[in-house]
């Protein structure tokens, strides 16, 4: 891992000497003339317009599925204690059984619960591949105008200026592509 950590310098300095450099007439107005560019893409996704309704819509869903489940709880706890409260009533074999179903009534609540909340996640992250599929012919313009060769993810650049992050730009662009984006069917 740290022999790969130090190639990716030398590799990136090796593209930047192998890019032809471009006739005054040539270059293209763009956010800078770079030929390596970054993004942060949480940031992208999270500051556009589209992300923003996302968010909103994904923690409303989260919120209504706690909700949700504070009252399943509820409703388990009342039903175990009204089932131990029966426990000195009752002959032994029949309360175990009926402990078991409990107990299997628990797992099973707990298994429903626990898919309804990775659904909710599997969803999630399929509106940002939307986002990011909607997203890549904007950043390949950016590219283009900016002569680059390559746009990397800002997490993974170990050192670089802030001239050549494009996420600001990204984020108008797509702003004025995009809005606020479909239903979250889309």
């Amino acid at each position: 891992m740290t022999r790969m950590a130090g190639i990716l310098p030398v590799l990136l300095a090796v593209i930047c000497l192998l890019m032809p450099p471009q006739p005054a007439a040539a270059q293209r107005i763009g956010p800078v003339q770079s030929p390596i560019l970054t993004i942060d893409s949480d940031r992208l996704f999270a500051e556009s317009e589209y992300g923003k309704r996302t968010v909103v819509e994904f923690e409303t869903l989260g919120a209504e599925l706690a909700a949700e489940n504070r009252q399943i709880e509820q409703a388990l706890q009342d039903e175990e204690q009204a089932l131990t409260e029966q426990r000195g009533t009752m002959e032994a074999d029949a309360f175990r059984a009926l402990a078991d179903a409990f107990d299997e009534k628990v797992q099973n609540t707990r298994r429903t619960q626990d898919a309804k909340t990775r659904e909710l996640n599997q969803a999630l992250e399929q509106r940002r591949g939307v986002f990011l599929k909607a997203a890549a012919p904007v950043l390949e313009t950016l590219m283009r105008e900016a002569g680059a060769a390559v746009v990397m993810e800002q997490r993974s650049v170990f050192l670089s200026l802030n001239a050549i992050d494009i996420t600001d730009v990204a984020i108008e662009r797509l702003d004025a592509v995009l809005g606020e984006g479909e239903s979250p069917a889309d």
